[in-house]
């Protein structure tokens, strides 16, 4: 059973990348500044084979951060047992550093959508999600951080600010925050906020980790900017600066940078990883 008052374990204050198999190698004989590793955890559900073992040989090197990306905590349906006992069994013999999940839901009456889709903020989703948090939680018996996601409409329904919304879920549940700094970037263009404000607004004291990731920019029908969260490129100056502002008010964090598709060889993302390493030690130099 998860208990609120355990102390919940922390990442090192450093980079980390998303694991992709292709840099198996790469990770072990020149990591660079990357001092962890997360995963999804949809890809190592499975009872065995070279990506497990991989996997394995990898947690005797570097902690694990465990992003779960189809467990549709928000959705309106109960939670799938099967994934939870999927997951239980693969944090149980993994055990993970950090489990984090997304604000979203992608599923809807049996079926699965390859989606991370947003939510209104209302009372009755903020018990929904919460009871989803406690199930979670009490199943694999730790802290889960929950990530915010990347926004491109507003809902009229809404009665409570982002911020605001996971703040309160935090303090009902004893869930962490996980801070993806891009997709408050991403929203705010497309929903038009000062995403310095939105910082402002986060409750920073709640971040147990930061993500970091790249965007495609696309036009919506009436010609204004839209931002499309896709993990598929370098993360731009804006998103860079957004960081420092973040780092700023919070202090030092882990930062993970994630790159998903068209997914580059080692030096480009090792690359990634130098900055945001310098991004610490410039706040630390600060300091």
């Amino acid at each position: 059973m998860f208990d609120t008052h355990d102390q919940p374990r922390a990442l090192p204050l450093k980079p980390g990348v998303g694991y992709k198999p292709q840099h198996f190698s790469d990770l072990l004989e020149n990591p660079g500044h990357v001092g962890w590793l997360e995963i999804h955890a949809e890809n190592y559900m499975g009872m065995g084979g070279r990506p497990l073992a991989q996997l394995r040989h990898l947690a005797e090197q570097f902690p694990i951060s465990v992003h779960g990306v189809g467990l549709s905590i928000g959705g309106e349906s109960p939670l799938d047992p099967e994934h939870l006992a999927r997951l239980k069994h693969l944090v149980d013999w993994l055990n993970p550093t950090v489990f984090s999940e997304h604000l979203a839901w992608s599923t809807h009456e049996g079926s699965y959508f390859n989606d991370l889709l947003p939510l209104p903020y209302t009372s009755e989703t903020l018990t929904r999600v919460a009871n989803h948090i406690d199930q979670l939680q009490n199943t694999i018996g730790r802290q889960m951080l929950l990530e915010n996601p990347s926004s491109y409409l507003k809902f009229a329904e809404s009665t409570w600010s982002e911020p605001d919304f996971l703040r309160e879920l935090a303090q009902r549940t004893g869930c962490g925050l996980l801070l993806d700094v891009n997709n408050v970037f991403v929203s705010a263009t497309n929903l038009e906020y000062d995403p310095r404000a939105y910082i402002d607004d986060y409750p920073l004291e709640q971040v147990g980790e930061i993500h970091l990731g790249g965007h495609d920019e696309d036009e919506d029908d009436h010609g204004k900017p839209l931002l499309i969260d896709s993990h598929g490129a370098e993360i731009v100056d804006p998103v860079w600066a957004l960081l420092d502002h973040t780092l700023e008010q919070s202090g030092p964090r882990p930062i993970l940078i994630e790159w998903d598709t068209d997914v580059p060889e080692w030096p480009v993302l090792s690359a990634e990883a130098d900055r945001a390493a310098a991004a610490l030690a410039n706040l630390k130099v600060g300091a």
